[in-house]
């Protein structure tokens, strides 16, 4: 069966739907849940040749990002061959799983999962107003004309922690406008926050979840950084730090509630290193396109363009670095410029997520990652933890002699 015609019986996918603009040229790894006498997930690379599981040489993501070159690693490894990288990425798309083949899961594993915010202009003054209307979207549209009429739009000009910053936020706090999301967005100190536990992030084709009492929320389209122990950016990928507007808008004291639910965090389709063809320049140029299409025929786009980051992901980097050590590494989301405020339903009262919303966060050198709305509490709930990851491990014989 040729790989055209495997991808067509597994439901019609195609490299392009999830592949980056040049297809396998990258150095693409990620992680695959690999069924068998005893199933569990692998690191693999996907190549010209096919998809090969390197868990022989790497049993998890993070000791391949902690190699001293990981791109080279990845090529290096020989690695066992899977299936085509059609037969994965088809097996991978929403509503075409069959668990008797390989599927993509999210590419990390022991990295801790952080998440950089109000790092753009826009989505800063849509945090200044969600915090202005407690949460409540129908106050939303009234504040947001008052709050551009006193800081403007031209934030983006400003660099946290200068004098000009301070001199604005001087004046803020004078008209009785200041907002701890000013305070993280041209403050000298960015806000850095904890997204995920380890391994509770869904992979492409997953469902992601919101909060059943959130009645305000919408996607974040980012890019994330694969960072290794010693503080080395190695790569990037995709990711949806999926936000709950209401419940956050109410009290910043509710981050945790409003971000760490079950399924609400997705990373993937996998991790591109860096490379001859590939590095933080182009993460810093790139521009991360945003789809949503609904059961109800309503369809939202957005663009997060990453030249627009008020903060260089250099320094999200250190700042999270600053005052913690990560012996795994880390994945670290950079912020969105993206904070949608078109009306879905009545006039004003803006976007939110219905059940059954299909999310495409997708760029030319990181693919795309799709992914199906659900509530937090009927998506298949997180069971695969450290202790069940170590287990398998071991009874995969991976264990034996191997550097974790």
């Amino acid at each position: 069966m040729t790989e055209t015609t495997a991808a067509a019986a597994a439901g019609g996918a195609t490299r392009a739907d999830i592949l980056p603009h040049d297809g396998v040229a990258g150095t693409l790894v990620g992680r695959a849940w690999i069924p068998g006498d005893v199933p569990g997930p692998a690191v693999v690379a996907l190549r010209n040749a096919g998809v090969f599981d390197l868990s022989r040489e790497y049993p998890t993501m993070s000791t391949l990002l902690d190699t001293p070159a990981p791109a080279e690693a990845a090529r290096a490894a020989k690695g066992q061959y899977l299936c085509s990288v059609n037969e994965l990425l088809a097996n991978s798309q929403i509503g075409m799983r069959d668990t008797t083949r390989p599927w993509l899961l999210a590419p990390c594993d022991l990295q801790v999962v952080k998440a950089a915010g109000v790092t753009f202009a826009a989505s800063l003054i849509e945090r200044v107003i969600e915090e202005q209307a407690r949460g409540d979207s129908a106050r939303a549209q009234g504040l947001r004309s008052q709050v551009v009429e006193l800081i403007g739009e031209s934030l983006a000009d400003i660099r946290p922690g200068s004098e000009q910053a301070m001199a604005l936020k001087a004046l803020l706090q004078d008209k009785g406008l200041w907002s701890q999301y000013l305070e993280v967005g041209i403050g000298p100190d960015a806000e850095v926050f904890t997204k995920a536990p380890v391994l509770a992030s869904v992979g492409t084709g997953e469902q992601i979840g919101i909060r059943a009492d959130s009645a305000w929320n919408n996607p974040e389209p980012e890019v994330v950084l694969a960072v290794n122990s010693r503080g080395a950016i190695v790569g990037a990928t995709l990711g949806n730090d999926v936000n709950l507007r209401d419940i956050e808008g109410r009290s910043a004291l509710l981050l945790g509630k409003a971000k760490d639910n079950n399924a609400s965090c997705a990373i993937g389709p996998f991790i591109r290193l860096f490379d001859a063809g590939f590095g933080l320049d182009d993460v810093r140029n790139e521009t991360v396109h945003l789809r949503v299409a609904g059961t109800d025929g309503f369809t939202l786009r957005g663009i997060n363009t990453m030249a627009s980051i008020s903060r260089d992901p250099a320094d999200l980097v250190a700042q999270t670095l600053a005052a913690h050590q990560y012996p795994d590494g880390f994945m670290l989301f950079l912020g969105t410029l993206f904070a949608p405020i078109e009306d879905r339903d009545q006039p004003g009262s803006g976007f939110t997520h219905k059940l059954g919303d299909v999310v495409t966060i997708q760029s030319a050198w990181l693919g795309a990652l799709h992914n199906t709305v659900t509530h937090s509490e009927t998506a298949p709930p997180w069971r695969f933890g450290l202790r069940a990851f170590m287990a398998n491990l071991a009874a995969r014989g991976l264990l034996q002699g191997a550097v974790l």
